[in-house]
């Protein structure tokens, strides 16, 4: 991860563009403007990940939880009706919705 590259590995932006352009198919302009954001701001790519690797699970779990009551409206609903918010404050958020819906 290129974000990693830069802060961890000490990456120039050179390489840190190098990297980034082969492994991906985006046009070289808004790779350059990526990897400067990734500059300006250490571990903003990381946590972005990090974020959607956790709503993906918290998704999942609403899913497998919820069955057929399920809805994927009210899911975004949860998970974004807030605003930014810590992952552990989001995840009880998500259990209350999935409760609220099961007690429906």
């Amino acid at each position: 991860m290129v974000d990693t590259g830069i802060h961890a590995k000490g990456w120039s932006e050179q390489q840190a563009l190098d990297f980034y352009s082969a492994n991906s198919p985006q046009p070289m302009g808004k790779i350059r403007s990526e990897i400067r954001r990734y500059f300006v701001n250490p571990g903003q790519a990381t946590s972005y990940k990090v974020g959607m690797v956790k709503i993906l699970e918290l998704r999942a779990r609403a899913r497998a939880d919820l069955g057929e009551r399920f809805d994927l409206k009210g899911f975004h609903e949860a998970v974004l009706g807030a605003g930014s918010l810590p992952l552990s404050v989001l995840e009880a958020r998500v259990d209350r919705w999935v409760a609220s819906r099961k007690a429906a």
